[in-house]
């Protein structure tokens, strides 16, 4: 359901209640008298407040945006309008992969407000990985959501004016881009006031990305095609804090920052908060060795999310793939079905190029930028810390000055596997 009622104003607990009690399916889907609702405000992200909403027949968990960036506060002003979008990219994802995103139960533009299905007894994934924890059905559902998602919305799949029609309904998007534009591609290269590290540990390496010119051109052209290459309507923010588990289930959340871009971006994302979560393992252990199993399930997690992501997404291609890109007329007869096959496979080992170079992006500015991962920041002891993240940042220029020199997903997670027990020369 979806409404537009009402100018806009922050819900603390008392007015959420009341516009709650005021929504009968919400009433009736919580249960009991509204005064009995427990409401509890868990938003620990960077940018919008939460509740967890309980009565005595159901739950639900309310999303509303603020006027500006929570994590820097009212200095930083964003359009509410980032509801809209997130609104717009969740009911699409529930089209293309069901039972993949939490279900949508109320929308209200005006308060920039969703409700949605609460999620028990899910965990954000990234507390699940600090902890060690395995999750076995993470591979097949996370491939299947991209594949499914970026495929489906792509030129391979639609017609050219759906396409350009669906680049439209987002493209007002932008403010959320430039957040991404500035604290992933550029901050981190330059000196920039919201900027911060593992100090003192990483002052020379933070210095060394200032003045690396190679690494510059590289992150400028990752830049660019981020901004120019509207491929499929991505996520646009797939860490692992965007992601709820259960051993059996997974569910993808928090699509604010979505618009049509390179899909390379999103999986990129997913591999190097994998790959970020394994190099911060050493500093969560209690015993050396003690989470061996754990890292070697990661780097096998990095390899199957990237090759069952590839497979599966070649499978839609094959699978009679209507979009105006590429069209079978083209390629009649065997001879043709040769060579479409190959280009395929081009086409993937583009995208392989770009998801390294673009997991080498999302490492660098969680160590260097503004919002960090709890991975890295709940290693007490600091020096471990940036023993970890300077692990984690030489293979992220590898991968970004050097991405030819990675043709296989394997290449990467051996390169990983080199560095865990590499010792950097830290500043004192």
């Amino acid at each position: 359901m979806t409404e537009g009622r009402g100018d806009y104003r922050i819900l603390q607990e008392a007015a959420l209640r009341d516009y709650l009690a005021g929504v009968p399916e919400l009433a009736a889907l919580l249960g009991g008298e509204p005064a009995s609702w427990s409401i509890t405000e868990v938003g620990d992200g960077n940018l919008n407040l939460v509740f967890i909403v309980k009565g005595a027949s159901g739950g639900a968990a309310v999303k509303q945006a603020l006027p500006y960036v929570r994590l820097v506060g009212e200095s930083w002003p964003l359009p509410l309008s980032r509801a809209h979008y997130e609104y717009l990219a969740l009911s699409r994802q529930a089209q293309l992969a069901p039972g993949l995103v939490p279900a949508l139960l109320h929308h209200n533009e005006a308060l920039a407000l969703t409700v949605m299905e609460l999620l028990e007894p899910h965990i954000i994934m990234r507390r699940g990985l600090v902890a060690g924890a395995h999750y076995p059905r993470f591979v097949e559902d996370i491939t299947t959501f991209m594949a499914r998602t970026l495929f489906f919305t792509s030129d391979l799949a639609l017609s050219a004016a759906e396409k350009k029609q669906a680049i439209a309904a987002f493209a007002g998007n932008h403010a959320l881009c430039k957040i991404t534009e500035d604290l992933i591609f550029t901050d981190p290269y330059r000196v920039a006031e919201q900027n911060r590290w593992t100090a003192p540990y990483l002052d020379a390496v933070a210095a060394e990305l200032r003045e690396d010119m190679e690494l510059h051109v590289a992150i400028s052209r990752l830049k660019l095609k981020f901004m120019a290459s509207p491929e499929a309507l991505l996520h646009g923010d797939l860490h692992t804090g965007s992601i709820m588990v259960t051993e059996n289930e997974t569910r993808v959340i928090d699509p604010e920052f979505a618009f049509y871009g390179p899909m390379g971006f999103d999986v990129g994302a997913v591999l190097a908060n994998l790959l970020m979560a394994y190099f911060a393992s050493a500093g969560h252990e209690r015993s050396p060795g003690e989470r061996a199993a754990f890292e070697t399930w990661l780097l096998e997690t990095v390899e199957k999310v990237w090759s069952e992501f590839a497979r599966k997404f070649l499978d839609l291609w094959r699978d009679g793939a209507v979009g105006d890109a590429y069209p079978l007329s083209l390629f009649a007869g065997e001879k043709g079905a040769l060579r479409l096959e190959a280009e395929r496979q081009a086409y993937v080992q583009r995208l392989f190029a770009d998801t390294v170079g673009f997991a080498a992006a999302k490492i660098i500015r969680r160590i260097f930028g503004l919002a960090h991962n709890i991975d890295f920041e709940l290693i007490e002891d600091p020096k471990q810390r940036a023993v970890s993240e300077a692990r984690a940042v030489r293979l992220a220029r590898a991968m970004m000055v050097e991405t030819a020199a990675f043709r296989t997903i394997a290449e990467i997670t051996a390169a990983a596997r080199k560095l865990r027990d590499w010792q950097p020369e830290l500043s004192n």
